[in-house]
């Protein structure tokens, strides 16, 4: 076998779906933990609309946890250094007002 063909032993091949490619879209995110794991539901909310929908939950290991902290740290700091500081709204980050701006609905 040829030095071109050979894979490194620690290589490691992750597929990804194109149902799953595309994504899904979510602008509020809530945590929550068990002493085995942690409980990370993606919400997405729409102007006008009270109530929210759970678009995906990933529940991870509190180690897998930790690391996907440290990943997301690193990414928004190689971030902030090409674009800028990333903008908060307050200690607790932006609450998004249920109309979003826009228009307020009535019968």
């Amino acid at each position: 076998m040829s030095k071109e063909n050979e894979k490194p032993q620690n290589q490691l091949n992750i597929e990804l779906p194109e149902e799953v490619a595309g994504g899904i879209y979510s602008n509020l995110s809530v945590i929550t933990h068990s002493p085995t794991e942690f409980i990370l539901d993606f919400i997405q909310l729409m102007p006008g609309v009270p109530k929210g929908k759970v678009r995906s939950r990933i529940i991870v290991s509190p180690e897998n946890a930790k690391k996907l902290m440290r990943a997301l740290n690193e990414n928004v700091g190689k971030y902030e250094s090409v674009h800028g500081p990333i903008k908060e709204h307050g200690p607790m980050g932006h609450v998004i007002p249920m109309n979003f701006g826009g228009p307020i609905n009535e019968a």
